[in-house]
């Protein structure tokens, strides 16, 4: 087993882990770990959140409640619920995820098993420095179908076609909304209050859809 640590993004590389290995650490140490995992065919990432990273996974969160709550959507928010397939030897844990078009085949469901269930339709991912594992394939491998990836300057979304995530300028969850002008709210976060903010987003969406 080697072990790398990288300091600046408080990442720890584990390599040579076996899925049951995988799969041990996950009921030892349980959900209230500060910790998430992303496990890929054999390396396993163990990253600590920091500050600049749990702060616009908040946002994000917020905005897509407003913006589901404005335009009448319901969802079903999993948070940064572990999710794996045993089949594809692969796992993560994601910032923030959405069941939007399928909330209907998970609500009321208290386990969830990516086995015999769909996967979350739309996953937020926060990567402030480069991730040591491929976390497009893990969502890819697990069918997620839209990704909202942020390095803290940028933000992308991405759909997934034929096994590939293609970058796109409008959300699927969310057509009307697009790429920029989310980034243009998540940019405001770092200069205004958050409630300020929120009242600011929440009026844009009103008038978008008026």
């Amino acid at each position: 087993m080697l072990v790398e640590s990288l300091p600046a993004e408080q990442r720890t590389v584990l390599h040579n882990i076996s899925w049951e290995t995988f799969e041990a650490l996950l009921r030892d140490t349980g959900e209230d770990r500060g910790s998430r995992f992303a496990y890929d065919c054999g390396t396993l990432e163990i990253m600590t959140p920091l500050f600049e990273h749990e702060n616009p996974k908040i946002q994000f969160d917020r905005f897509i409640v407003v913006l589901a709550e404005e335009l009448r959507i319901e969802i079903i928010s999993a948070g940064s619920t572990t999710l794996k397939r045993r089949i594809v030897k692969r796992g993560i844990e994601p910032d923030a995820c959405y069941y939007i078009q399928n909330q209907p085949v998970i609500r009321g469901k208290v386990t969830l098993n990516l086995e015999t269930e769909p996967p979350p339709d739309l996953a937020i991912e926060i990567d402030i420095t480069d991730s040591s594992v491929n976390k497009f394939d893990i969502y890819s491998s697990l069918g997620v179908n839209e990704l909202w990836r942020y390095n803290g300057q940028d933000l992308k979304f991405y759909q997934l076609v034929e096994g590939q995530y293609v970058e796109c300028k409008f959300s699927i969850a969310f057509p009307r909304v697009s790429v920029s002008e989310i980034s243009r709210f998540i940019a405001l976060s770092k200069t205004s209050g958050e409630i300020a903010l929120l009242k600011s987003f929440r009026a844009w969406v009103k008038k978008k859809i008026g």
